[in-house]
Formats: structure tokens, C-alpha cells, sequence
């Protein structure tokens, strides 16, 4: 059975949700490992010191960044986590968007979150509110040691976390010589666009994903079941496990948060860009323990 990334908390307004963050997506590519052609021993790439020569053992590996050609500055592992945020075990949303306002150029990589033990109200709660608005949640969220962008939507009965590019990410296409004329001065008549578009709407049918299958791999998987025939068999590798983490419970008053984040967004301005995190994080804060000061924290029914 599949194992959590990681389990912490979905987080909007004063509202926590227990969630453990799933891989969205199922590698089918055939890995293949390099051979010597002399002799057929496996090929392994050694970590070598280009002064000596000698192979370098991991635990005497450090980061570092060239910031002049020939010239490092070396990082410590206490570095890159002051860096990261924070919140390692959460998924934050920081504002609400239309959906369909997103540009596919955003979207990377999916992940599903499952919702923990006694959480499935909240969950539930996001999941509906967001179909009935067509909205997504942007979010930032930490996996391993590097903070990403990240987009909460639902998908049928799931909640997706999708990873998103950052704006400096994408190359603008404005720096490609893209055709940005009329399509009249292409010398593009009504008749060959209607035409076009009669095309298009008789090729014009339901998604349906499931018919859209990686067929140079299954050709590929053919080549290879004909050549182990005679050249002997292929090994497996087992992947290591990772660890197992306790699920966590969710048991809250969502009226009255939901009433309280409401209260507080109206009070407080929207975040501007640029505005330090820890300000954000300490805004929260204050308005949950003044929210558990009220009573608002007690037992859902």
C-alpha cells in the first residue's frame, strides 16, 4: 500500500484539516541499467574527487553554490533548512482564485490529499464549497526540504493538490517570434475558418483518458519480452518504505470558525506581495487563541 509523503494539517482561515499528502501519479516509465558491453558487469557512477581521484563517501559530500566561475560558497544543512518554511507539515492556503483563471502552464506535478481519522467533515466541507464556487485554494506547501506553489481544487470526491511554476518559472512567449497579426493579414479567409471549425466539431467528443495509452512503451515491452527469450531475465529492485506516521483527529466547532475567519478577514487588509510570512503566521495565531478564549474550539456533533 502506497505511504503518505508526509501527514500534517490543510489549513484555511482558522479551519485545520488532518490530511496526508498521496502521490497523484504512477511512474510507467521501463528504467533501464547500463551494462559493459565486454562483459555485461553493471556500469556504476562513483562519487570522485577531481583532485585525487578517490572515491568520496556521502558523509563527506557538502552543497555548495558558485557564485564566480571557480568560486563556492558552502552551505551547512542548517542553511537550507532556514530557508524553508516553517509550516513543514502543512498545507496553507493563503487565498482563494477561479479555477479556470489558472493557465495550464501552472500546473505540474498532482498529489491527493486523504483526509485523517474524524476529519472527513472538514474535508468535505472544502471539498463542496469549492465545487459550488469553481474556486481553487493557493497554497504554499513543503516537500523534503524545498517550498513549492501549490493549487487545492476537487476533483469527483477527492481533494487534488496540484505544484505549480512560479511566474519566473515560465518563459514569456513574447521572447519567440510568435505570429500576433489579425488573421487576415495571414491571408486567412471566413470561409477557411468556418471550415476549420466544421473539422474540429466533427472531431469534437467526450474526454476520455482512459483511451489515451503510452503505446511506444507497450511496443517497447514487446522488444523486451522477445529478447529475454534469449538473453536471460530482468531483476527487480525494492524500493525502501518510508516511515509510517499516526493518523491525527480534527475535532472542532466549524460554524464558529468558519464565522471567526470570516470576521477577521473583513477586519484585516488583503496581504500584499512582499508581506514577511511571520506576520501572517502571527496574525493565525492570535486569532486561534482568541477563537479557543471564546469557546469556539469544542466537540463537533
Amino acid at each position: 500500500m502506497a505511504r503518505p509523503i508526509w501527514t500534517g494539517n490543510l489549513t484555511f482561515g482558522l479551519l485545520n484539516v488532518p490530511v496526508s499528502l498521496m502521490s497523484g501519479e504512477r511512474g510507467t516509465d521501463l528504467h533501464f541499467r547500463m551494462l559493459d558491453s565486454r562483459n555485461k558487469a553493471p556500469v556504476r557512477y562513483e562519487r570522485v574527487n577531481a583532485e585525487t581521484g578517490e572515491e568520496v563517501p556521502w558523509k563527506e559530500i557538502v552543497k555548495a553554490f558558485e557564485y564566480k566561475k571557480g568560486n563556492y560558497v558552502v552551505l551547512e544543512p542548517e542553511d537550507l533548512k532556514s530557508a524553508a518554511s516553517e509550516n513543514r507539515e502543512s498545507v496553507e492556503v493563503e487565498a482563494f482564485v477561479n479555477a479556470e483563471h489558472i493557465g495550464a502552464e501552472y500546473f505540474e506535478k498532482p498529489y491527493i490529499l486523504v483526509p485523517g481519522k474524524k476529519a472527513e467533515k472538514g474535508y468535505v466541507l472544502l471539498r463542496e464549497t469549492l465545487k459550488r464556487t469553481r474556486k481553487a485554494g493557493i497554497a504554499r506547501v513543503v516537500i523534503r526540504t524545498r517550498e513549492y506553489l501549490a493549487a487545492v481544487m476537487p476533483r469527483d470526491y477527492a481533494l487534488v493538490l496540484v505544484l505549480m511554476r512560479f511566474q519566473q518559472e515560465l518563459v514569456d512567449p513574447d521572447e519567440y517570434a510568435i505570429p500576433k497579426e489579425a488573421f487576415k493579414h495571414y491571408r486567412i479567409s471566413e470561409r477557411e475558418l468556418s471550415m476549420a471549425e466544421q473539422l474540429i466539431e466533427s472531431m469534437t467528443g467526450e474526454w476520455a483518458p482512459v483511451e489515451y495509452k503510452d503505446e511506444f512503451r507497450d511496443r517497447l515491452k514487446k522488444v523486451i519480452e522477445k529478447r529475454m527469450k534469449t538473453k536471460g531475465a530482468l531483476a527487480s529492485i525494492e524500493e525502501p518504505e518510508a516511515d509510517e506516521t499516526e493518523d491525527t483527529t480534527n475535532v472542532v466547532d466549524f460554524m464558529a470558525l468558519l464565522k471567526k475567519s470570516i470576521d477577521t478577514k473583513q477586519r484585516t487588509p488583503a496581504k500584499k506581495t512582499g508581506q514577511s510570512k511571520p506576520a501572517r503566521r502571527t496574525t493565525k495565531k492570535t486569532a486561534k487563541k482568541s477563537a479557543k478564549k471564546s469557546g469556539t474550539r469544542r466537540k463537533a456533533s
